[in-house]
């Protein structure tokens, strides 16, 4: 379980495609070497766990589920990711509760600049424009971030300057994907409307 409150920028240091089809993934970081064998960490908002560590970074590997619904695939060296390390009973619930099971890749729209911010529009599949409500939480790459206004077949986000500048949306481009993990308790609201009234009931 995490937050998503994003706790430092990674480095792809390699990504290799295994004989088995996964990905073999190595990241530096700041606490690579405090790293333990079967550490849940999110990266770009997928969970994963910790395989090999040593000083220079952590090494995960990704079955092809996992690539299939991720962008963890198209990651390449000197990359940056979003990481974040899982919560426990002593951390604070500064986000909101997240997972680390990506829904589904989507793609930017459009990225705005304004005085004090970004804009940030999403494009979203028709199946899962349900999960989207105004001023709810969602996470994008594994950033804890509020629907700024539904648009339909989009949603917008708006980025405060300290999240802009330690994590890495400041190196996305228009057409880049992101991984989304919608809201966990609306998801099951979203499921129970549709087992009683049909789907699109909400």
């Amino acid at each position: 379980m995490f937050t998503g409150i994003i706790e430092e920028l990674g480095e792809i240091i390699s990504a290799k495609s295994l004989h088995n089809g996964g990905q073999e993934t190595k990241i530096a970081c700041s606490f690579s070497a405090d790293c333990h064998i079967d550490e849940s960490i999110s990266i770009n908002g997928a969970c994963h766990t910790v395989v090999a560590f040593d000083s220079t970074g952590f090494t995960v590997q990704s079955i092809e589920e996992t690539l299939r619904k991720t962008t963890i695939g198209s990651v390449k060296v000197d990359d940056k990711v979003n990481l974040e390390r899982s919560m426990t009973l002593q951390k604070g619930i500064e986000g909101h509760l997240v997972q680390g099971h990506v829904d589904t890749v989507a793609t930017i729209r459009s990225i705005q600049a304004e005085a004090t911010g970004w804009l940030i529009d999403i494009a979203l599949a028709e199946e899962f424009r349900d999960m989207i409500v105004g001023r709810g939480s969602i996470t994008v790459d594994g950033i804890s971030l509020t629907v700024a206004q539904d648009l339909g077949d989009a949603f917008r986000v708006a980025i405060i300057p300290y999240t802009w500048e330690h994590t890495n949306l400041s190196n996305k481009a228009e057409g880049d994907g992101v991984n989304l993990e919608f809201d966990v308790i609306g998801k099951y609201v979203v499921k129970y409307l549709a087992k009683i009234n049909g789907p699109h009931s909400s």
